[in-house]
């Protein structure tokens, strides 16, 4: 279970929820902002729940705003609502001003592409995003921040930069802040991969660490590892998924395996657990992936079957080990 949210910690996020909105707020500012997200794992989710309660309060009229008082900070609290109570009324004391107007146009979309299939999006703000294949991401923009959740699969994001509106996105426990940039991010379940194209990006982990990283490099996540990782790439091939190319860099088989999934009608699968051990670096061609998997057995000590409508690898009985 998550830790608690201190009572500090929600002061600090009311306050920065404020700097962040203050008309002398720049670039430095947001820079500040990032430092004291990265500090601790806390941080972000506490100013997540600052900008939920303070939209809440910004979009409610007397009445309404009255009862969510009385709901955040109730007369008699109970202690597990002590914190919240206490940056909601840091929020009502200091914060009315700015509760008038920061998020009053809010908006809140999902989108979804199929199997096989992209979408291209241009947000309000005229940043642009380009879904690969089965990929369903949320975007929230509002006056005072940008912000996208990605739930599953690949996005290549265009920021249109502005620092007084930070843009983030969430994938699992990553959150990647833009520094005006052109970058991909690939969700492979809490697996994360952000390769840059153009700029540079910052990327927390969620527990405290982070890492920037700029055109020709990429960073990658997995939970199971202490530490992100990061790789040199090439920036011309960021996202050649739309070229049709799906490429892999000494990735673990079932991300392989998922990532092709989003493009292939019949399921892949494997069989046996022992495979996951194994990585591979290549190129698969989206259009060719039925060949690819004829020749796999030449790279992987593995044997393609069909079973009951989907492709199953096995272990070959010959088993060179992973590579």
């Amino acid at each position: 279970m998550p830790r608690p949210i201190d009572e500090q910690t929600l002061h600090m996020a009311a306050d920065w929820w404020m700097r962040l909105r203050a008309a002398d707020a720049g670039e430095r500012t947001t820079n500040e902002w990032l430092v004291w997200i990265d500090q601790d794992a806390s941080h972000l989710p506490a100013f997540e729940q600052i900008g939920d309660m303070a939209e809440r309060l910004g979009q409610a009229g007397a009445v309404t705003r009255a009862r969510l008082v009385a709901e955040f900070a109730p007369a008699r609290v109970r202690p597990r609502w002590m914190p919240l109570a206490a940056a909601a009324a840091v929020l009502l004391a200091v914060g009315l001003g700015y509760l008038a107007w920061p998020d009053r146009g809010s908006t809140t979309q999902r989108y979804a592409s199929g199997t096989g299939a992209r979408q291209e999006i241009r947000l309000a703000d005229g940043s642009q995003i380009v879904l690969g294949a089965a990929t369903a991401l949320r975007t929230r923009l509002a006056d005072g921040r940008r912000a996208v959740e990605l739930e599953r699969g690949e996005a290549l994001f265009r920021v249109v930069h502005d620092p007084r509106r930070p843009f983030l996105v969430r994938a699992g426990a990553v959150t990647i802040q833009d520094i005006g940039t052109a970058f991909d991010v690939r969700r492979t379940g809490e697996q994360v991969t952000i390769s840059v194209a153009e700029g540079r990006v910052r990327v927390a982990d969620g527990h405290g660490g982070s890492l920037e990283a700029g055109a020709g490099q990429a960073i990658r996540f997995d939970p199971t590892h202490p530490a992100m990782q990061v790789v040199a790439i090439d920036p011309a091939q960021v996202a050649t998924w739309r070229d049709g190319r799906l490429d892999f860099d000494n990735e673990p088989l079932p991300v392989v395996v998922a990532n092709i999934n989003r493009y292939r009608p019949s399921p892949l699968r494997i069989g046996d657990a022992r495979l996951e051990a194994l990585t591979f670096t290549g190129t698969v061609r989206i259009d060719a992936i039925d060949e690819w998997l004829r020749t796999l057995p030449q790279v992987l000590p593995v044997v393609v079957r069909q079973q009951a409508g989907s492709t199953v690898l096995e272990r070959n009985g010959g088993d060179r080990g992973p590579r």
